[in-house]
């Protein structure tokens, strides 16, 4: 049997029972949408523990769901990826004591109106630039994740599975705005959990937890190396290797500067904490939102098991070829094939959901921050309320919606070619070209120096910190080489070995200093805006 046809019919109308029960709650959650402060800001009246489960879920999603047990199965896969779990929760105490009283000070929609408030106009549409520019790169791997799943469920192929996801997408954002979002995120919240936690239980009922821990503790690799899956803590050190990603020091001093940016600037996430009534809300749903570590846990034990389970079972030629292409495609073939009748259905239909509701979540996101900066402060204070600002803003979430569906296809050739299989990796590689100035430009508009920071010097310090990160990450050799203009690009750029997690800080550093150095003439703003 090919692997799709283990998804029986009886599977396939839960998963669309699933997605229209979605559905309807959605739109019966919808509540008022006469202004774009309730197509955007759900009326700032949820409660904090659904927007926090909302950040939960749409910073897990089906990214996690899939990928963190792949990154276990692979050969070489074991645990370090947690300790990154320490610059995040770090991230997220300064978000929720530092930055939400500064946003709730004043009546907006985005981080990047408080730093045009700060900084200018002409800086919060920069800004909405880089946001929009990372919002596409990075998304378009979790869009890419979803659509593996698609894939082996339906057999089809990958540009089709992304389309019907892009679909869903623009159903949802355009049925209820941020309201539906938040609360069909905690749905699928919910139906993580209880599909990880079966998962596991299921594994550990059928092979015994015994057996787990003595397989995964001890893997001889093909240069003889033995290796502990369930190695979690790497001290070494960036001057011995800069290139490897999971270890303490990238956990302390490079994570805090990408989860800052996540946090703190990303909209897809600070959209959400807007939606609360009140500063004391908006700081419990980003500081509880640090539970998302124990899903994180659950799914590298998931991870585990499914190594030990293909020891202990082995895999037909059809599912080992599967996992050596892409280990990725482990656990939703694992659902597929081993799970019964209904409840594949289901666990496949929430991580489905979830990640339509990542998707539809940043559609909001991005329609509301280019409504913003192109129509300006003073524009959206005046006309906000207008029906036909809603209208407007409704097709721009299609419009971003066919961007972003283009940008995952092609993302997809590259996966399927000669891309990388770290799928986490990959997602947080995508925002290393632009979280650093991001960061680096909310620093300089929170602090005392705002008054010495330039327009041209903060967009020379956006330039060349975008510059560095293409010169340093692999995916511009990867086009070049493709094209078939060059065969090793990377030698006559002379292209650096360091892991792309260090271009949160030194991205960060470049911006701030070059917005300082470069000075500007003053206006009645007081910058040269």
């Amino acid at each position: 049997m090919e692997i799709h046809e283990y998804f029986s019919w009886i599977d396939w109308m839960v998963v669309f029972g699933y997605m229209a029960l979605t559905t309807v709650i959605g739109h019966a959650l919808r509540g008022e949408q006469a202004t774009i402060k309730d197509f955007f800001l759900g009326g700032k009246s949820l409660p904090w523990p659904a927007v926090s489960g909302s950040i939960i879920a749409t910073e897990i999603s089906a990214l996690t769901f899939i990928g963190v047990p792949g990154m276990v199965f692979a050969l070489q896969g074991d645990f370090t990826y947690l300790v990154w779990g320490i610059g995040s929760i770090m991230a997220r105490f300064i978000v929720g004591f530092y930055l939400v009283p500064l946003y709730y000070k004043k009546e907006i929609f985005s981080p990047y109106d408080y730093m045009g408030n700060q900084l200018g106009e002409r800086v919060k549409r920069l800004v909405t630039v880089l946001f929009s520019l990372g919002s596409i790169l990075g998304q378009s791997v979790r869009v890419l994740v979803t659509a593996i799943i698609l894939q082996v469920v339906t057999g089809l192929d990958m540009t089709t599975c992304i389309l019907v996801i892009g679909a869903f997408a623009v159903l949802w954002t355009l049925m209820g705005g941020m309201r539906t979002v938040i609360w069909t995120d905690v749905m699928q919240f919910v139906v993580f959990i209880v599909g990880g936690l079966i998962a596991l239980f299921w594994l550990i009922n059928s092979i015994g937890w015994d057996q787990i821990v003595t397989l995964n503790s001890s893997v001889t690799l093909e240069n003889g190396e033995v290796v502990n899956k369930f190695k979690w803590f790497d001290m070494t050190s960036p001057f011995e290797n800069p290139m490897v990603q999971y270890t303490f020091w990238v956990a302390i001093f490079a994570m805090p500067f990408q989860n800052l940016a996540a946090f703190g600037t990303d909209q897809l996430n600070a959209q959400r904490m807007f939606c609360c009534g009140s500063e004391s809300e908006a700081r419990k749903a980003i500081v509880w939102s640090s539970i998302s570590q124990v899903i994180t846990l659950l799914m590298l034990m998931v991870g585990a098991g499914l190594f030990a389970w293909y020891i202990v079972n082995d895999p037909t030629a059809q599912e080992a070829a599967m996992f050596a292409k892409d280990s990725n495609n482990v656990f939703p073939t694992w659902i597929v094939t081993v799970l019964p009748t209904g409840l594949k259905g289901l666990i496949i239909a929430g991580a489905f959901a979830a990640a339509v509701s990542s998707l539809d979540s940043i559609l909001a996101a991005l329609s509301q921050t280019s409504l913003s900066a192109f129509y300006g402060k003073k524009y959206m204070e005046e006309h906000g309320n207008n029906p036909k600002m809603l209208t407007k803003s409704k097709l721009l979430v299609l419009g971003w919606a066919v961007i972003l569906s283009t940008v995952s296809i092609l993302l997809s050739f590259n996966h399927s070619e000669a891309g990388d299989k770290d799928l986490i990796g990959l997602a947080f590689r995508m925002v290393a070209y632009v979280y650093g100035a991001l960061l680096g430009i909310l620093i300089l508009a929170v602090g005392p120096w705002k008054a010495s920071a330039s327009y041209r010097g903060i967009l020379t310090g956006v330039i060349l910190s975008i510059l560095i990160a293409a010169w340093a990450l692999p995916d511009v050799y990867t086009l070049i080489k493709a094209s078939g203009l060059m065969e090793n690009p990377e030698a006559f750029f002379h292209k650096p070995s360091i892991s792309f997690a260090w271009f949160y800080p030194i991205n960060t550093i470049v911006t701030v200093v070059f917005g300082l150095m470069i000075p500007g003439a003053n206006t009645e703003e007081g910058k040269d805006y």
